[in-house]
């Protein structure tokens, strides 16, 4: 038996567990540089009440993304990619395309700024050896480089040795900070000092709660090192659940630690101007250096673990085929699946960045990209967020995950509050990283992709229309409301593109458009055609950009075809109101033709015949003729010409109500009544008055010749004057521009 791709992936592939695959990776990240350099100045600022309220608002943003995490994952079968993955499975391929680009980018340019801080922690601490910033930082993305090439499992073992390093930094500062502990500090640290001198900082600048909550908020993130280690995880959805939640619980419980501690350990003057030399100058049994390795572990920790992710983000966007020119990252190396190709350009990616920042440790455009990057990672956040709540609010009967402690109300707040959250960090990375998101988006979406994996829009979207159905059938109809919804009988639209065109405009998105094809025939034998005839419409629909839905039916003669999608159309409530037909000059077939209006008329359906000259020239200034004969069927003219003049093609359009009268003495009252009709109907148009005595056929030529389009009233016939109405209105038109003949059955349009 032949293995395939994915099967052969699967059996070489990494099987890490819950503590080493997810718990570790997450918590290295969490516990990071902002645990040495920024907590206590924190603590100073906003006291140790503030600091705790902050701690607990940015946990409960992680906790709730990371329950999020866990109901998605515990509801698919997860493989690798982490959040791009979890958020392309149920909002799409644009969706998650754009984030899983996004997060690798994001991924690869945390990797020199995490090397950045460490060489600049170590040279604060030793620096005699500060000339040599670049070449340590350019040694130390090479040795990461080379741990992540040999493999994960070296690189988590790597992990399991900075760990250590980094728990017993903590042991040490806290271990300090106890011995230090004094009650009248714990109780004189309680307030804030935001209106005090002393929380004035170097610069002038007077801290905020907000402002200190940005600057502390990159402490409690983290949790997607683990999430994207998913691809080599023995069982993800136990794994990723499991290790993500316990990284959240532990860094919280560190984090308060230190709150408390180090808030009765020292006065609010050092916390906020000396927050690091505090842990180093206090360490337990004087082993500052202790710290100092876990300032560097913690940078290394984070630097690895983005060097980790970014490459596995990169290959599972790559084995989507959603951009064909990153094909070459999809492969992966043959033990464990490693992806080796996108691990190469992260580490040049890595350099490229340390070569750029030269000798210095940052710098305002470092800062700014700094910036970017963590909005991409509270978007990721958000994402999932969302992700989580359409799949669940979306009562999709497939929503089903094993995680069990989830309300799709947690994901929702944990949504909103991720961008609330990136706004207050930095508006204008924000929004800049929204600008970039929408960007990928708009790229991918351009490309007409068909994804090979189902997603949960399709859900969502149906929960939704299947509420506001069962809500509009309960609403009563008004003609305040009425909306065109309009059944084309349009046969194979490539050959009546026009009359298509036609009905599309005048439709204006404001209603609905069913594009109707018969097949004419034996039932049993045309019905394998039908689903080929119904792709059919649907290609056309696509490839014209054109917002109609198809409906195909098989029946013995057109005109029982023509009678049962006029009975059967409709979408719930909504139903066909308008009926469309192409002019038939076929004498022929002129009875068969009629009893099929009259099927529509039986119906209550106003009735528009369209004979269709071309369409016009887009950019020309344009001119739409309605002849008023009567108000029964010149409201539906006058509402279908202001509905054309909606669409870009018709812009700039002159509209004229013309009115023939027999004589002079007519032409001001019937002026006036045009004018009124105008007024109550607020469409921009002209009234235009005939006095003359010559045939209809006459003046309708000498004043509509040169319209671009016709809107012109009529009755259907009694039987015996078939041939006679047919004849009058074939010579009527023959050789005039666009004609759209109206039988209206809805009245007081222009008022409502």
């Amino acid at each position: 038996m032949v293995m395939t791709d994915a099967e052969k992936r699967n059996q070489g592939r990494n099987q890490f567990g819950t503590f080493g695959g997810v718990f570790t990776p997450a918590i290295l990240t969490i516990l990071g540089v902002i645990m040495f350099m920024r907590a206590n100045f924190v603590v100073g600022e906003a006291g140790i009440i503030g600091a705790v309220a902050i701690l607990v608002i940015a946990k409960s943003i992680t906790l709730m993304s990371s329950l999020s995490i866990a109901a998605v994952s515990t509801n698919i079968q997860v493989r690798g990619g982490g959040s791009y993955f979890l958020i392309s499975r149920v909002l799409g391929v644009e969706f998650g395309g754009a984030i899983g680009i996004a997060l690798f980018f994001a991924l690869s340019l945390s990797v020199p700024f995490y090397i950045l801080g460490f060489a600049e922690a170590l040279t604060t601490s030793y620096p005699q050896i500060t000339p040599y910033f670049l070449m340590i930082c350019l040694a130390t993305a090479t040795a990461l480089f080379l741990i992540a090439y040999y493999g994960a499992g070296l690189a988590l073992k790597a992990q399991f040795v900075i760990m250590a390093f980094l728990m017993l930094a903590i042991i040490a500062f806290l271990g300090g900070g106890l011995l230090d502990f004094s009650v009248d500090r714990f109780v004189n640290n309680l307030s804030p000092a935001y209106g005090l001198d002393i929380g004035r900082s170097a610069t002038g600048v007077r801290f905020g709660f907000w402002m200190v909550f940005a600057l502390y908020f990159p402490a409690v993130t983290g949790i997607d090192a683990g999430v994207n280690m998913s691809g080599d995880l023995k069982d993800p959805g136990v794994s990723i659940p499991r290790g993500t939640l316990a990284a959240v619980a532990v860094g919280f419980l560190v984090y308060l630690a230190q709150i408390i501690i180090c808030g009765g350990a020292w006065d609010r003057a050092d916390l906020i101007h000396n927050p690091f030399g505090l842990l180093k100058e206090n360490a337990l049994f004087g082993l500052s250096w202790l710290v100092v390795s876990g300032v560097v572990a913690a940078t290394l920790s984070s630097a690895l673990g983005s060097l980790l992710g970014a490459p596995r983000v990169l290959q599972a966007v790559s084995r989507d085929r959603i951009m064909k020119f990153l094909m070459f990252y999809a492969k992966g190396a043959k033990k464990g699946d490693e992806p080796r190709r996108a691990l190469i350009l992260t580490y040049l990616i890595t350099v490229l960045v340390l070569l750029w920042a030269g000798n210095a440790s940052g710098g305002g455009a470092l800062n700014a990209i700094a910036a970017i990057i963590t909005m991409f990672f509270l978007y990721s956040y958000g994402m999932i967020n969302l992700a989580a709540f359409i799949e669940d609010f979306g009562d999709n009967p497939s929503f089903r995950p094993r995680f069990r402690f989830y309300h799709w109300s947690s994901s929702l707040l944990g949504a909103l509050a991720c961008v609330a959250v990136s706004i207050l960090i930095n508006w204008i990375a924000s929004i800049a990283a929204i600008c970039i998101i929408i960007i990928f988006f708009w790229h991918i979406r351009t490309r007409n992709l068909t994804a090979a994996f189902g997603d949960a829009r399709r859900g969502f979207v149906y929960n939704a229309i299947r509420k506001n159905l069962l809500r509009l059938s309960r609403m009563p109809e008004d003609t305040r409301n009425w909306r065109p919804t309009m059944l084309v009988f349009s046969g194979i639209p490539a050959l009546r593109e026009p009359l298509v065109t036609y009905a599309i405009w005048i439709a204006a998105k404001r209603g609905l458009v069913y594009l109707a094809d018969i097949l004419e025939g034996d039932f049993m034998e045309l019905a394998p055609r039908r689903p080929g005839a119904l792709r059919q419409l649907e290609k056309f629909c696509q490839e014209k950009e054109i917002e109609a839905f198809p409906a195909v039916v098989t029946a013995d003669t057109i005109e029982h075809g023509v009678s049962m999608l006029l009975q059967a159309t409709e979408t719930g409530p909504i139903h066909p109101n308008v009926a469309i037909f192409g002019w038939s000059s076929e004498y022929d077939h002129l009875s068969a033709y009629l009893r099929q209006l009259r099927i529509a008329a039986v119906l209550e359906m106003s009735i528009f015949l369209f004979s269709v000259r071309g369409l016009p020239r887009p950019g020309l200034h344009k001119r739409i003729d309605i002849w008023w004969r009567g108000r029964k069927n010149g409201e539906m003219m006058l509402l279908a010409a202001h509905l054309m003049t909606e669409n870009w093609e018709w812009e700039n359009t002159e509209i004229r109500l013309l009115r023939v009268v027999e004589n002079e003495e007519g032409q001001l009252p019937a002026s006036d009544a045009l004018a009124e009709i105008i007024k109550l109907s607020r469409v921009k148009a002209y009234p235009q008055v005939i006095v003359s005595q010559d045939l209809f056929e006459t003046i309708f030529r000498e004043y509509s010749g040169e319209a671009d389009c016709i809107f012109l009233g009529y009755e259907l016939p009694e039987s015996e004057d078939e041939k006679k109405w047919h004849g009058f209105y074939q010579k009527l038109l023959y050789k005039m521009p666009t004609t759209i003949l109206v039988n209206s059955k809805i009245s007081e349009l222009i008022e409502a």
